[in-house]
């Protein structure tokens, strides 16, 4: 599957991106895990339908009573239609420059907030309310307008619920959004390998997720854990699998998806060369 760059997919050719932009997006049918490279940072209000997504850390779920903030970088999206025939959001995106001048503006305003987060995360989840919904109805009024005018109205929007936020969530939303603009020094390599070892992601997933190519990513990971990442993760899950069993009442027949098998009987195979007996022996010890 392609890669989609979000939100330049969304502009017309030969046009520049702004800082910020709203865009209506709607689909008639599921995607599931789609590629994408968000080159800055998004809220998704959802509308109809539901979102889950998986970063190189975590993952989240969301439905239409909720609504997103999600940082810039590689991500994997999985929309899902409910009842309705369309599944709708409206994205508005927003650059570093202008949250980094959001934050100088209103510094002294977040004076008493500690700007260090003790978790730095990809997303923040935000419950929809009445004041919620009114500003994304507001938005629709504002895209309607000419570029110039549009543009200074959407500046004075991306501070009316940034403001407003920060007054509902207080100090967590504030770390949130010192934590955007901050270097992460730590590997994402490691953390992204580390966190899905207990999922189904692909290895070319799990690099996309590390913002590497596939070999690129094959190359740094061998360096990392002396180890062709295949072999490793293989090793890594079957041991997860073995833990579940041992612990749970859940059946091999029920799990081996989780860790990446298409079918029970590769599944059963592996499990069986890489501890010498079977994952149904293991469930009835």
């Amino acid at each position: 599957m392609s890669i989609q760059n979000i939100p330049e997919i969304f502009i017309l050719k030969n046009k520049s991106l702004p800082d910020l932009l709203v865009h209506d997006y709607r689909m008639t049918e599921d995607v599931v895990k789609n590629k994408a490279n968000l080159s800055v940072n998004m809220f998704s209000f959802l509308q109809t339908g539901q979102k889950h997504i998986h970063f190189a850390n975590e993952s989240v779920a969301v439905n239409e009573k909720q609504s997103i903030l999600i940082k810039h970088g590689n991500c994997l999206f999985t929309e899902l239609l409910n009842h309705e025939q369309v599944y709708y959001c409206k994205l508005f995106f927003f650059s570093q420059k202008v949250l980094e001048d959001f934050l100088i503006k209103y510094k002294k305003h977040f004076a008493n907030t500690s700007s260090a987060s003790k978790k730095e995360a990809p997303f923040f989840v935000i419950a929809n309310d009445e004041y919620i919904n009114s500003f994304i109805r507001s938005l629709a009024a504002v895209t309607r307008l000419i570029s110039s005018t549009g543009q200074q109205l959407l500046a004075v929007k991306f501070e009316e619920i940034m403001l407003y936020l920060a007054s509902k969530y207080g100090e967590p939303f504030i770390q949130y959004l010192y934590a955007l603009v901050k270097n992460d020094q730590h590997s994402l390599l490691k953390k992204t390998v580390e966190n899905n070892v207990a999922t189904a992601l692909k290895i070319e997933e799990i690099a996309f997720l590390c913002n590497m190519s596939l070999s690129t990513f094959k190359r740094a990971f061998t360096k990392e854990y002396n180890e062709n990442p295949g072999k490793w993760l293989q090793k890594k899950r079957l041991q997860k699998a073995r833990e579940l069993l041992q612990m749970s009442k859940q059946k091999h027949s029920e799990i081996y998806q989780d860790f990446g098998y298409k079918n029970l009987s590769n599944f059963s195979t592996a499990f069986k060369n890489e501890f010498g007996i079977s994952p149904r022996e293991v469930h009835s010890e």
